[in-house]
C-alpha cells in the first residue's frame, strides 16, 4: 500500500451523552460490556493494515488516554503506532476550534510523517469498515477527496450532512441538515446520502485545504461547514458509498451497520442491538475483531440453583463479562460489564452495567444505564414508576434511566 496516516478525532465533549461523558470523554464511553467507543475505529483500520495512528484528545481526556496507551501498544520496532495527542495549543492559548482546526494545530505531525494519504475519520461510531476499500475507490478516481455516506431515508435527512452527486458519484453539492427539499441519490428518490464524518485526502490537497481554511476568519473551521462544503467546488471530491463495503466475516445482515452513538437513547439502542439471538451487529466475527484492554480478572460465575424458591443464577440473552458474580439473580437482555455482582432475588431486564457495580437482593431494574462504582441497595426499584424515576435520577426522552458514575443511591 502506498504510505499511510491515520488522524482519529476524539477531542469532542459529548454533551448528548451526559452524565456518561462527565468524567470521561465521548470515544472513552464503554460500549458492548468490555469495549470503549474508540475501540471500533482503531479496530477498522488495524484490521485493514492501516498501522499509523494519531489519536488527537482534548476534553476530559485521562480515561482515554489511560485506555489507548494500555490497550493500543503496537510494534514500534515495525514503526506502527497509535499515539495520543493532547492540544498543543501550538497557535495560541485556544483549544480546537473545529474538526478542521484540530488537524490544523497539528499539522506538523503530517509533515514529519509524509504520508501520501492521509485519513481523517472520528472516533466515537460503531460500525465495521474495510478502509483499503475506500482507498482503492479513492485511487482509481484519482480523487483529492473522498467522503464516506451512507443510504438514510429522506424522512431522516434533517439529521445529516447531505450530499448531492452526480451519475459518476461525483460530489456536486452539500447541505448541512437540510430542513426542506434534500437532494436524493440519482435513482432512488426515497433515499439520501448522509455523510458519515469519515474522510481520505490526498495529503498535499489537505494540507493545502487546512492552511487556507485557517486563514479565513469567517469560517467555523469544521471539515462538514467549511472544508467539504467549498471543496468540491475546486477539487475532484467523491462519495464512497459504505453500504458496498465489504467486511471478511460479515454477515449479509450486518452491512452497512453504522451507529452514531451520540445521544442517550442512541446509545442504549446500539448496546441493545448486540444482544438478540441472530444480532444485527454481531461481536464475533473473528476475522474481524474488535480489540481492546482485557480485565485481568476471573471466570463469569453463576451461583445457586434453587428452583423451589426462585433463588437461580442465571442470564437470558446477554453479554456478561469476566469477573461477574451472577449471584442467586435473574439478567435478560442486559449488558454487564467486567466484575459486576447481581445479588439473589434481583431481576435486571434490557439494563447496561458498567464495571464494579453491586446490585443489593431483591432489586426490580430494567431499561437502565448504571456507570461505574454504583452500589444499588437492597429493594430498589427502577424503570417501573417513571415519575418516580424523574425525581432521583436523569430519565431520557425515551424513558431510559441513568445513574451516573460513583452515584450514591439511597433506598426508597
Amino acid at each position: 500500500m502506498p504510505k499511510l496516516l491515520a488522524m482519529i478525532l476524539a477531542g469532542g465533549e459529548g454533551r448528548r451523552l451526559d452524565p456518561l461523558t462527565r468524567d470521561r470523554a465521548k470515544p472513552a464511553v464503554p460500549f458492548g460490556g468490555r469495549y470503549r467507543i474508540i475501540d471500533f475505529v482503531l479496530s477498522n483500520f488495524a484490521n485493514s493494515g492501516v498501522l499509523k495512528m494519531k489519536v488527537l484528545v482534548q476534553y476530559k481526556s485521562e480515561s482515554l488516554n489511560t485506555h489507548v496507551q494500555r490497550a493500543w501498544r503496537l510494534s514500534a520496532f515495525l514503526n506502527e503506532y497509535v499515539e495520543i495527542v493532547p492540544a498543543q495549543m501550538r497557535y495560541g492559548p485556544k483549544w480546537f476550534e473545529g474538526s478542521a482546526d484540530a488537524i490544523y494545530q497539528n499539522l506538523n505531525i503530517i509533515t514529519d510523517e509524509e504520508p501520501e494519504y492521509t485519513f481523517v475519520f472520528g472516533a466515537d461510531h460503531v460500525y465495521r469498515m474495510d478502509v483499503r476499500a475506500m482507498l482503492d475507490f479513492h485511487l482509481e478516481r484519482r480523487a483529492d477527496l473522498t467522503v464516506t455516506a451512507i443510504p438514510v431515508p429522506v424522512a431522516q435527512a434533517h439529521e445529516f450532512g447531505i450530499i448531492e452527486v452526480d451519475a459518476e458519484g461525483r460530489m456536486v453539492g452539500f447541505v448541512e441538515k437540510p430542513r426542506h427539499d434534500p437532494k436524493t441519490i440519482p435513482g432512488d428518490p426515497t433515499r439520501c446520502l448522509a455523510s458519515m464524518g469519515n474522510y481520505l485526502f490526498t495529503t498535499r490537497e489537505l494540507v493545502q485545504e487546512i492552511v487556507n481554511d485557517a486563514g479565513d476568519a469567517s469560517s467555523a473551521h469544521d471539515f462538514g461547514k467549511s472544508i467539504v462544503t467549498s471543496m468540491h467546488t475546486r477539487r475532484r471530491v467523491f462519495v464512497y458509498d459504505f453500504s458496498t463495503n465489504v467486511v471478511p466475516g460479515q454477515g449479509e445482515k450486518e452491512r452497512g451497520y453504522w451507529r452514531d452513538v451520540g445521544s442517550l437513547d442512541a446509545y442504549f439502542q446500539a448496546n441493545m442491538d448486540l444482544v438478540a439471538v441472530d444480532p444485527v451487529f454481531s461481536l464475533y466475527n473473528d476475522r474481524w475483531p474488535i480489540y481492546t484492554l482485557h480485565a485481568n480478572a476471573p471466570p463469569v460465575k453463576f451461583v445457586f440453583n434453587n428452583a423451589l424458591d426462585a433463588r437461580v443464577g442465571h442470564a437470558t440473552d446477554s453479554l456478561v463479562s469476566e469477573g461477574c458474580i451472577i449471584s442467586g439473580g435473574a439478567v435478560n437482555r442486559s449488558i454487564l460489564s467486567p466484575s459486576v455482582r447481581v445479588n439473589s432475588y434481583t431481576t435486571l431486564d434490557e439494563t447496561i452495567v458498567f464495571e464494579k457495580v453491586n446490585i443489593g437482593r431483591h432489586c426490580r431494574i430494567r431499561r437502565a444505564i448504571i456507570d461505574k462504582h454504583v452500589d444499588i441497595p437492597a429493594g430498589t426499584v427502577i424503570g417501573y414508576d417513571p415519575e418516580a424515576d424523574r425525581r432521583r435520577f436523569h430519565v431520557t426522552e425515551s424513558g431510559i434511566v441513568v445513574i451516573p458514575k460513583g452515584m450514591r443511591v439511597v433506598a426508597a
